[in-house]
């Protein structure tokens, strides 16, 4: 589970988050691009090639879209709070 404590700084404000690439927990993004590959609507990469949320997913399908990416997520680095 991504930890709610380590965000990236670049998330938009709301419930789905990405978390920092130093976080302590070893669930930081590792840039694998899986995220911002398959639902480049919503995440993003910085500068280091690291997942950030750039949209909040707000319909059914959005969320259904973000969920993939969650769970094809290789080290737990995508998080929702709601």
């Amino acid at each position: 589970m991504a930890n709610k404590d380590a965000k990236h700084k670049s998330n938009v404000a709301g419930s789905w988050y990405c978390t920092d690439p130093d976080d302590e927990n070893g669930e930081g993004c590792i840039a694998c691009n899986v995220c911002y590959s398959g639902a480049p609507d919503f995440f993003a990469e910085d500068e280091d090639g690291n997942a950030y949320i750039k949209k909040q997913p707000e319909s059914d399908e959005d969320k259904e879209l973000c969920q993939e990416q969650l769970d094809a997520c290789p080290v737990n680095s995508i998080g929702t709070d709601g």
